[in-house]
């Protein structure tokens, strides 16, 4: 089956909606989502979004606290950019319907702080953040005449043919439909990459399930370059509970001052930064994995029980809800938290507009690499970058829009060869569980030279079984994921291996310091080796 579209959007998150919502306008937008269209990361985000709102704050400060955060590969162009569109897409978010936290009082915008910035200037809808954007953003496209949803519609690879002048061009995506088992081609005039990122490498994560760095590997098998993948933010804070799957424990509540103890009641932070419990996400994670290691303990505590009952049960009601199910009341009792892996710094490589170095490919969101985040992400970014990058994105595929489709003809269906279905589903699974612990054990928060020559070996022995099984069977969803995570997993290593310095968010025990001939970003295109770059 052959679908013809102008712009094919593969995900659902906040880059993707608002990539559609605003390019919509003006042509149709076909959108594929590998589950329901509701399901992102973007729906699970608690904290908020950072924009300048108050008449206290500057983009100045808020471009500082990026860089400074950013470790020094930060693009000040990007970052000034972002910054300044953010309180435009905060107001139109306000103007489809978000319904924000205020003010009991004065009924202003109740911003919050979070760790790595100088002022208030977090937006949030109480606990829920991602969930409200999310609603207003799909209630938005589902009431537009030019977009189209096709969900449990997950891509496999993109579509490339040859142009006169001797390049490529990607036309499309071929996608599997999961309640049929048929793989249709999607071909389309310009392709939009935005399906987040890819949490569940590693063992633990607060991402949702869907988070298999779909894209990224997608984009890299096709020849795009990519960036900065070492870089992977661990969220200090997911709650520990052997029942509790990826439940995250908002940096908000550290902004609202929580304070991180040891068993014995110790306030630990003080001894590992100047900001204590307000320092950016990476030193707090290392912080925490320190003094795990250090006392052999599976886990530390967020402590909020000096704030009053009532005001905790109003500003973090589905926190505490939850955390009640688990039989902790965050009101009485420290809550015993783990780092886990949350957020994708780098990842393809797009422009000021989100044109990937493809042609007719672009990228929004948490699978890009933009220059915001540098090595580290500033709290509260992420949903401001999708936002921002949605928008100009439409804007500028809107101005290269692409009449001709004459590509199409040539573009074959899917072959499923000598495919079979499989009778071995153990293999996925086996090394599933087998990658993600390698990767939290070897290339986790913590890394060594040995221990990442000992996950390349792994990752490649991996590989090979994968493709193996991957050409044998027909494909399904679990087999596919499998298959994007050991990519991923790969360019993380070999990234990894490539930088020879601590820097953010990637630290080295064998390289504890950052260098200046390291100042840059950890470029990588398939088949050649990574490269640091210092453009």
């Amino acid at each position: 089956m052959r679908t013809e579209c102008e712009y094919l959007v593969l995900g659902s998150g906040v880059g993707g909606l608002s990539f559609a919502l605003e390019a919509a306008l003006h042509r149709k937008v076909t959108m594929v989502t590998k589950r329901s269209r509701s399901d992102s990361a973007t729906n699970w985000a608690q904290g908020g979004i950072a924009a300048v709102l108050d008449p206290a704050d500057s983009f100045e400060a808020h471009v500082e606290d990026t860089l400074n955060t950013g470790g020094g590969l930060s693009r000040r162009d990007i970052v000034e950019m972002v910054v300044q569109d953010g309180p435009g897409r905060i107001q139109e978010l306000m103007e489809l319907g978000a319904e924000f936290s205020r003010d009991g009082q004065s009924k202003s915008l109740d911003l919050t702080r979070e760790g790595g910035h100088s002022a208030r200037r977090v937006v949030h809808a109480g606990d829920i953040t991602g969930e409200e954007v999310q609603r207003v953003l799909i209630e938005a496209a589902a009431a537009s005449p030019n977009i189209e949803i096709y969900e449990d519609h997950m891509a496999i690879d993109l579509v490339q043919t040859p142009t006169p002048d001797g390049s490529t061009r990607v036309v499309g995506a071929y996608v599997l439909d999961e309640t049929t088992g048929d793989v249709k081609t999607f071909l389309a005039k310009e392709t939009i990459i935005a399906t987040g990122g890819a949490g569940k490498v590693y063992l633990y994560t607060s991402n949702p399930d869907v988070a298999t760095g779909d894209g990224v590997a997608m984009a890299y098998r096709a020849g795009a370059e990519l960036a900065n993948m070492e870089f992977f933010q661990f969220h200090p804070t997911c709650l520990f509970h052997p029942k509790a799957k990826s439940f995250l424990i908002s940096e908000a509540l550290r902004g609202e001052g929580g304070i991180l103890r040891l068993r014995d009641g110790t306030a630990f932070m003080v001894s590992h930064h100047e900001m204590k419990d307000l320092a950016p996400r990476d030193v707090v994670a290392r912080a925490i994995d320190y003094e795990m290691k250090r006392t052999g303990e599976e886990c530390v505590y967020l402590d909020m029980t000096h704030k009053p009952a009532s005001y905790l049960v109003k500003r973090f009601p589905n926190i505490h809800a939850r955390c009640l199910q688990y039989g902790v009341d965050m009101t009485r009792a420290p809550i015993p938290v783990v780092p886990a892996a949350h957020y994708m710094c780098g990842g393809v490589v797009v422009d000021g507009e989100g044109h990937t170095t493809l042609r007719g490919l672009w990228a929004v969101g948490e699978v890009t690499c933009t220059g915001l985040h540098g090595a580290n992400r500033l709290a509260s970014n992420s949903l401001l970058e999708g936002l921002v990058y949605g928008h100009r994105t439409a804007i500028a595929a809107r101005a290269r829009f692409s009449e001709i489709d004459e590509a199409f003809e040539a573009v074959p269906d899917w072959d499923v060869g000598q495919a079979v279905p499989s009778d071995e589903a153990v293999v996925v699974t086996q090394n599933w569980d087998e990658l993600r612990r390698f990767m939290w054990n070897y290339v986790g928060i913590v890394r060594t030279d040995r221990r990442l020559r000992r996950a390349a070996r792994r990752i490649a022995m991996l590989q090979e079984e994968i493709r193996e099984y991957y050409w044998a069977h027909l494909v399904n969803r679990d087999m596919l994921e499998l298959r994007n995570i050991a990519d991923v997993a790969e360019l993380i290593i070999r990234c990894a291996e490539a930088r020879k310095e601590s820097r953010g968010l990637h630290y080295n025990l064998d390289y504890p310091h950052a260098g200046e001939e390291w100042r840059g970003d950890t470029r990588i295109v398939r088949g050649k080796p990574p490269r640091i770059t210092h453009e």
